[in-house]
């Protein structure tokens, strides 16, 4: 007599069930390498260099640039016969800068930062007042200063404050230290047109970083860099803070090339490629 007990389910395996979450379309990845090839190029191709360059047989991608024309992703011209991105992915692209939040996106690679060098990392933005602190990542033996989120930096006095000054429009900071001074000092400044300050400025842009050794508080190295928006304006800048004796504050130490690494990542987040 057969047994008609029903027998117990088992969840899937998990290397299944992952599997199954994670399956692909093959030709839509086959296809992005076309997209791929036209966005780098920044200018028409003809079909036999976009397959070349996505390394296919012409006759294979041209299927896929005559999809993507018909969804308006790809243009061809009519007299040239020559492809390039279409209205379709001007459209995707600035739906997908309105999307970008500079903050979140400096975020991931702030605490990646973070975790790896084992120092302080702050995000800074420009506010109303200044640079002004969104984020602190404290290692396990935070520093002993005066830092936390809502501070807003000094202009001039801070290598936060200088790598913005450098990046962004004149007019903007000369506005921004004369409300700084007349706050905290009174009166007007010509800090701004000092020879030793435009060097700094000029040494920042050089090098595409700022460095303070026992700078703003003794003791204590700063190292920073910019964050760069798709259309080349400073977003934001990430800001390494540790102690002189164990933070080798140079540009090309180890903890500098990750700086810079994760910095230029950033800005890959947001759509800049101007590095």
């Amino acid at each position: 007599m057969p047994d008609d007990t029903t027998l117990p389910s088992f969840p899937p395996d998990d290397a299944a069930a992952e599997s199954k979450r994670q399956r692909r379309i093959q030709s839509i990845e086959v296809g992005m390498r076309l997209i791929d090839t036209l966005t780098d190029a920044a200018q028409p191709l003809p079909l036999k260099d976009i397959a070349r360059l996505a390394e296919m047989p012409p006759g294979k991608a041209h299927p896929y640039l005559v999809s993507f024309m018909s969804v308006g992703l790809v243009k061809q011209h009519p007299l040239t016969g020559l492809y390039e991105l279409g209205p379709g992915a001007l459209k995707l692209g600035l739906a997908a800068l309105q999307q970008l939040d500079p903050v979140t996106e400096a975020s991931q690679e702030a605490a990646l930062l973070a975790t790896s060098s084992d120092l302080s990392i702050a995000l800074a933005v420009w506010g109303q007042l200044g640079p002004t602190v969104v984020r602190l990542d404290e290692p396990r033996y935070p520093l002993h200063v005066n830092l936390r989120v809502g501070t807003v930096m000094s202009l001039f006095n801070t290598i936060t404050g200088r790598v913005f000054a450098a990046y962004l429009p004149e007019k903007m900071v000369r506005t921004m230290l004369e409300d700084e001074h007349r706050r905290v000092v009174g009166g007007r400044s010509a800090a701004f047109d000092s020879p030793e300050i435009q060097q700094l400025l000029e040494e920042i842009r050089a090098t595409g970083m700022g460095r303070g050794l026992s700078m703003p508080q003794p003791g204590v190295n700063t190292l920073c860099a910019p964050v760069f928006a798709a259309d080349g304006k400073i977003a934001l800048v990430i800001t390494m803070i540790g102690p002189q004796g164990v933070f080798d504050a140079s540009m090309d130490s180890p903890a500098g090339r990750q700086l810079r690494e994760h910095a230029d990542r950033a800005s890959r987040r947001l759509g800049y490629s101007g590095r």
